[in-house]
């Protein structure tokens, strides 16, 4: 199956430079349909630009601090020079913490096609 996401040009761009391994997410009801074997389609939001990746690994949390607490944070998109200013709540951007508690969150691994 393949699933439709869109993702802003500094995302897209690491991921299309395997820089980005994990895309993370709210586990709301359209990734609960994502399985691993699945293909995702992302579209770059200002150049429309699309590029199909393969799913790996999904791995579930209560929230963005105990994934990030888990999870390899350089293969999230961080450099070595943005590492010391991550934070599990540099996605509160995306999600309201109402969101989060209501949801959890996802970690998808993934492989360029």
């Amino acid at each position: 199956m393949t699933h439709a996401m869109r993702l802003a040009p500094a995302p897209f761009a690491m991921i299309k430079s395997g820089h980005k391994k994990y895309e993370l997410r709210l586990y709301d009801e359209k990734r609960r349909r994502i399985a691993v074997g699945d293909d995702i389609l992302f579209t770059n939001t200002e150049s429309g630009e699309t590029l199909r990746v393969f799913v790996r690994e999904l791995t579930l949390f209560p929230d963005f601090a105990a994934l990030y607490d888990a999870l390899p944070l350089l293969e999230f998109g961080y450099t070595e020079e943005t590492l010391s200013a991550a934070s599990p709540t540099d996605m509160e951007e995306y999600y309201s913490p109402e969101e989060i508690e209501a949801y959890g969150v996802i970690a998808i691994r993934l492989s360029l096609v």
